[in-house]
């Protein structure tokens, strides 16, 4: 299984940008899957999450211009930002809980992460 995450990029405050996180490979069932970001100098913190059956959560930073959803037809998670500001500046990585087979637990993975960089 892995995950790839892209979409970053450079942008200027106030834009947006969408990040996708796929999966790919012997995969069951994709159930929870984060977002997470990491500023320089900074803890990785979880930006937005969303579960199998669709609860989504967001850190308060971000909540009213972030948006996760996710397409399970094609083990893909989304990740909208909108007004982006200055201090959203990060390395984001997506984090996903998957099942390989049908009576298998659910195993942790990592997918690299994307740049995103705003300008003031």
């Amino acid at each position: 299984v892995q995950l790839q995450a892209s979409g970053g990029g450079l942008v200027q405050a106030g834009e947006s940008l969408t990040l996708s996180c796929a999966a790919s490979g012997s995969i069951f069932n994709v159930g929870a899957v984060g977002w997470h970001r990491q500023a320089p100098g900074k803890q990785r913190e979880l930006v937005a999450r969303v579960l199998s059956h669709g609860s989504k959560t967001y850190a308060d930073s971000v909540k009213g211009r972030f948006t996760i959803s996710r397409d399970d037809a094609k083990n893909t998670v989304y990740l909208q930002m909108n007004s982006l500001r200055s201090e959203d500046s990060a390395v984001y990585s997506c984090r996903a809980f998957i099942a390989v087979r049908e009576r298998g637990g659910y195993g942790e993975y990592w997918g690299h992460g994307t740049q995103v960089t705003v300008s003031a």
